[in-house]
């Protein structure tokens, strides 16, 4: 029997408590043993919980207990998570988590500690909630060099955008549906910056490469500025709009990036829409891989969660450690050195500046300005031809087929 406890009791933390009561039979049959919950920690009070003598406010009771040998922390964020998750795998206690921004900060530390205490770190939860990508890249594409990641990673986001594509909503009303409806935040900067989506591709990045990939070294955007004249474009040169997290790993170094892009009618990614997710991976040998479905929600994240601790208590210490290296510095390639494709937005007044530094490109005008598609270049190079323009508008990515 596995006695576990629970750090956390908001959304996440009463799903997963939720979920190991209502599939306690199941998961005792697929675990092969019993999960006992025996505390819930939390500095608030929970009175009229039917489990109230669950509850604990001083974490040192959980650590203490040689009888607790399973934390889930779900409290999010880095303080207190990630000194309670330290002193948890020092103790020689497994720890499960949904929690991105630690896992994105502090994964090589926690990971290392973990393979020395002869413990687990895991993590499923972080990245796809509901949607399992942290196994299948960790175990079942084991085989492969992964060598490419691409996906939609945060629901609300795209739920904004679905929302400007199909029904021709502004940004703000969609950002207040997606509030209203309980999808985003009253401050949504998180989702809406692209700093949610920026903590997961680097999860992945990491686990995929092999190496530390430092969420606060790659370039994010959010798409706050996008506008329904950037969907309109998007509709008139078959793409749709979607906040993608991309990383390719480029010999010794890794492009990576948070940023709207133009996606082709026909890519894979282009029909995932509402709040769901989708990531691609790419394997030498396997090719291009989808993992699909809803990416956050109070139970599809506990399940993640609660399947990690089944994990453990089948496996323990026998399970394939998960592990990254620290990353040498230059290990992100500088984006000012990276290749793609863009779109441009310009005032009608640049057309002559623009056949002086792109020559003869094909336009697309809508009222007082016009859009093209430039060539691939370094964005360095891309960045000296625009800084001439006099009326810019707008540059987004083209993913390429």
């Amino acid at each position: 029997m596995s006695k576990i406890a629970i750090l956390g009791y908001g959304v996440v933390g009463s799903g997963v408590y939720e979920v190991i009561r209502t599939n306690a039979e199941s998961i005792r049959r697929k675990s092969g043993s019993s999960i006992d919950l025996k505390y819930i920690l939390d500095i608030r009070d929970f009175d009229n919980h039917p489990e109230k003598e669950l509850f604990v406010k001083d974490f040192n009771i959980i650590l203490n207990d040689p009888e607790v040998d399973i934390v889930a922390e779900v409290i999010g964020g880095v303080k207190p998570a990630y000194n309670f998750t330290k002193d948890a795998l020092l103790a020689g206690k497994s720890v499960v988590t949904s929690n991105k921004e630690l896992v994105a900060k502090h994964g090589c530390e926690l990971l290392k500690i973990a393979a020395e205490n002869n413990v687990s770190y895991l993590f499923e939860a972080s990245v796809g909630g509901g949607i399992p990508i942290i196994r299948p890249l960790h175990q079942c594409l084991a085989a492969n060099e992964i060598t490419e990641i691409m996906g939609i990673l945060n629901g609300t986001t795209n739920y904004i955008l679905t929302k400007m594509i199909k029904e021709g909503m502004d940004f703000d009303v969609a950002l207040k549906d997606a509030q209203l409806k309980g999808y985003a935040e009253a401050n949504p900067a998180a989702d809406v910056e692209g700093i949610d989506a920026c903590r997961k591709i680097s999860i992945l990045s990491s686990l995929a490469y092999g190496e530390q990939v430092d969420p606060e070294k790659i370039p994010t955007e959010g798409i706050t500025s996008l506008s329904l004249t950037d969907v309109k474009y998007a509709e008139k040169m078959g793409y749709v709009i979607k906040l993608i997290g991309y990383s390719k790993k480029v010999e010794n170094k890794v492009v990576v990036r948070v940023s709207p892009m133009f996606i082709p009618l026909g890519h894979s990614l282009a029909g995932v829409d509402d709040v769901f997710n989708a990531i691609m991976v790419k394997g030498n040998a396997i090719g291009d891989v989808l993992f699909y479905g809803r990416g956050a929600g109070k139970l599809p994240t506990a399940s993640a969660v609660v399947a990690d601790i089944i994990d453990i208590t089948c496996k323990g210490s026998s399970s394939m450690p998960i592990l990254w290296g620290e990353a040498n510095d230059g290990y992100i390639l500088n984006l000012g050195e990276s290749e793609s494709v863009n779109f441009i937005r310009i005032g009608s007044g640049d057309m002559d500046n623009v056949k002086c530094q792109f020559g003869d490109v094909e336009t697309i005008g809508l009222k007082d300005e016009f859009g093209f598609i430039a060539p691939k270049m370094k964005e360095s190079e891309l960045k000296n031809k625009l800084a001439v323009m006099k009326d810019l508008k707008q540059v987004i990515r083209i993913a390429e087929d």
